[in-house]
């Protein structure tokens, strides 16, 4: 049980510091979706953010990766999106953080694909 709650603990911590870094480079509308309790799970959490330009969603994502490295000593496990910086994806296994333009994050609706997981509004 204790290794069980090591583990919640240290992918809350990563959602904690991955949303710092997302706030100290002016993110827009941070949404979190507590994925643990959903049968159909890809993660336990998802982070979403909308940046305001192309130069604002690779600053951002910069800012997190950077955020997260500092603090926590951690490398994404896959990342993509940087070429064109409409969405970027930074996959940490646990946790995965989506930076969109708002266009694009409304055409994926993320948000509403997961409707039926816990989602807090930062």
């Amino acid at each position: 049980m204790a290794k069980k709650k090591k583990v919640i603990d240290e992918v809350q911590q990563l959602v904690e510091v991955a949303i710092k870094g997302l706030e100290e480079t002016k993110a827009v509308d941070i949404v979190t979706i507590d994925l643990r309790n959903i049968e159909t799970k890809v993660c336990d959490f998802f982070i979403i953010c909308t940046g305001t330009s192309n130069t604002h969603v690779g600053a951002l994502a910069r800012s997190c990766e950077e955020e997260i490295r500092k603090t926590l000593g951690e490398k994404p496990w896959h990342s993509e999106g940087f070429g064109n910086a409409e969405w970027i994806l930074i996959d940490y296994v646990t946790v995965v953080i989506h930076i969109f333009q708002e266009e694009a994050r409304n055409f994926y609706n993320i948000e509403g694909l997961w409707a039926d997981a816990k989602i807090q509004k930062i």
